[in-house]
């Protein structure tokens, strides 16, 4: 008898009618024998609203009543699908976190699974019985609730898979699919049938929101497949598997964009050993994460401008470090955020030359300029005008045979 790991995003149940189709879904991989956990995340907007909530009374909010505060979600939806699962005649059962235990580690607000319990939930799988687990949630070692961070529902099913040994992990959206770009704004973007770990964590990482990143890492690291599926038709959706059982005969798969990035200069930086480390390091330990970094050195070799990307909501934050940094020396800083990041993504990319060429000519034909740019083996990656993303989307998508 197969077991099955079935994780339902929020809008997948987003209201009680989409519960009650969820709940027939599972009901229908029941009866068909398998052994079903099933996984969900907050109905649509309840995180968002409950944030919002902690906001109007602090906005030095408590981390760790935070964490109480948001897990809350995934909880009223376990209950309400285990609800309508017995009202179908399925027997199930909500298992919240510190009952199972699902074990962290880490900080509040952004843990990580390191292990759980499988002895109670197999038991109750033999007896035929759906165990209903809440998403994005777990209980550290010293008994305090803990979540995994946003999109965490993705990592808790992954991770819910690997522990129980499950045949498969398949997680319901509300697209069919992955899809070749944004499929909202790029009506023209396809369905991939199959697509390899790294390509699927590169685009997650990029701005694709069909996966959480950290999931698809600890999928890849763990070989475990991911069928990911649309909740509202019976398309086949997209499979998510090892590089090996990939054709790349397509160099470049996907298309990816995200609009909430910064870019900081710093200009006339006095240049010598360790400037770079002393720009970065408090940025580092203030958790903001750096992304693409571009060093131009002046012909004396005695100044250069160094240039470096970070998350918008951070690069304030950034500025400011940068500014009561006493070790280094510069002549003023720039922030631009007004810009986005175009990226293409492909395996196949590795054997195929002249991508880089096809990208950069193609958005020199739509008049974009480049302002920074990032590779690696199977990404492009560039920063633009924020106001021409879609345009830059759309050119490359048809430029790769994408549409």
């Amino acid at each position: 008898m197969k077991k099955k790991v079935l994780k339902f995003g929020g809008t997948s149940v987003g209201s009680i009618q989409r519960i009650l189709h969820a709940a027939k879904i599972i009901k229908k991989e029941h009866d068909n024998g398998a052994k079903i956990i099933v996984v969900v995340s907050a109905m649509a907007g309840t995180t968002n609203n409950l944030i919002e909530h902690s906001k109007s009374i602090s906005k030095k909010f408590n981390k760790r009543d935070l964490d109480v505060l948001l897990t809350s979600g995934e909880q009223v939806t376990s209950a309400l699908i285990s609800g309508a699962l017995n009202d179908l005649g399925v027997k199930a059962k909500t298992w919240m976190n510190w009952q199972i235990p699902i074990i962290t580690e880490g900080d509040h607000t952004n843990s990580r699974i390191i292990n759980m319990s499988v002895d109670k939930i197999n038991n109750y799988l033999s007896e035929g019985g759906v165990a209903v687990i809440p998403g994005f949630q777990g209980i550290s070692k010293s008994g305090e609730i803990t979540s995994i961070g946003r999109g965490g529902s993705d990592a808790t099913a992954v991770a819910i898979a690997k522990i129980f040994q499950t045949e498969s992990c398949e997680i319901y959206t509300d697209v069919d699919g992955v899809h070749s770009s944004d499929p909202n704004k790029i009506p023209l973007a396809k369905k991939i049938d199959k697509i390899s770990y790294e390509e699927m964590l590169e685009l997650s990482s990029l701005g694709a929101k069909v996966m959480q990143s950290s999931a698809v890492q600890a999928a890849m690291m763990n070989d475990i497949p991911i069928h990911v599926k649309s909740t509202f038709t019976n398309r086949k959706g997209t499979e998510i598997i090892s590089e090996d059982n990939i054709d790349y005969r397509k160099a470049v798969t996907g298309v990816a964009y995200s609009k909430d990035d910064a870019k900081i200069t710093l200009l006339g930086v006095a240049d010598k050993p360790g400037v770079a480390a002393d720009v970065f390091e408090p940025l580092s330990k203030n958790q903001i994460n750096v992304d693409m970094v571009i060093q131009n050195i002046s012909a004396d070799g005695k100044k250069t401008d160094l240039t470096f990307t970070t998350k918008r909501q951070d690069s304030k934050n950034a500025v400011s470090l940068i500014e009561s940094n006493k070790k280094i020396e510069y002549e003023k800083t720039h922030i631009n955020d007004k810009v986005s990041k175009v990226s293409i993504v492909g395996a196949g990319m590795v054997t195929t030359p002249g991508i880089t060429f096809k990208m950069f000519r193609s958005l020199a034909e739509e008049k974009i300029n480049i302002l920074a740019i990032s590779t690696s083996e199977i990404k492009i990656s560039v920063i633009i005008d924020e106001n021409l993303t879609i345009d830059a989307v759309k050119k490359l998508h048809k430029t790769f045979n994408l549409d």
